[in-house]
């Protein structure tokens, strides 16, 4: 079984029965479509693997050492790299923790960590066309927070050196947050 395969499997296992923040999607779309965005811009299988596991140290069950034993310590690495290091900390801490870390992370977490940003700024857009304004409500922080959020993950990431998917991010931010939304 390939790297691309096994992250598949594990992922999926680890992630059955849980559902994206107040949908009926299946939580697994994310982290599968997060390796697609990656794996169409050309980078390697390990980067692919990483984003697909990426979420499930945090949300599941699975720890960096399982990562680490089935995958080697670079992979896990990448995937610690995206993961909040501690769920007790509030909304805001976690996340200007998330943005300050990325501004000198590795190039391999802040290109993963940019694909989930991507993939989440695009299914609100998705969300948005069908739901409106109610897509807000199924965040915690509504809508000026995820602004906020999302343009400092933008400042971050580019903060030392920037990258194709970075400006998909940015266009896509444009689009949810910019003048088209915001009639």
């Amino acid at each position: 079984m390939d790297i691309i395969e096994k992250a598949i499997v594990m992922a999926s296992r680890a992630h059955d029965g849980q559902y994206r923040k107040r949908t009926k999607t299946p939580y697994i779309s994310h982290p599968i479509s997060v390796g697609l965005i990656l794996m169409k811009a050309g980078y390697r299988d390990e980067l692919v693997a990483a984003a697909i596991l990426h979420d499930t140290v945090e949300d599941t069950e699975l720890t960096l050492n399982d990562i680490e034993q089935t995958f080697g310590r670079t992979l896990s690495t990448i995937v610690e790299g995206c993961s909040e290091p501690d769920k007790s900390l509030t909304w805001d801490e976690r996340k200007e923790h998330t943005i300050e870390f990325l501004k000198t992370a590795p190039e391999d977490i802040r290109v993963v960590s940019c694909a989930d940003k991507l993939h989440n700024v695009q299914s609100i857009i998705r969300d948005f066309e069908h739901e409106g304004d109610q897509v807000w409500e199924r965040f915690n922080r509504g809508k000026d927070k995820q602004e906020w959020y999302y343009r400092s993950i933008i400042k971050s990431l580019g903060f030392e050196s920037t990258f194709p998917l970075l400006k998909e991010l940015e266009n896509a931010v444009e689009i949810l947050f910019g003048d088209k939304y915001n009639l």
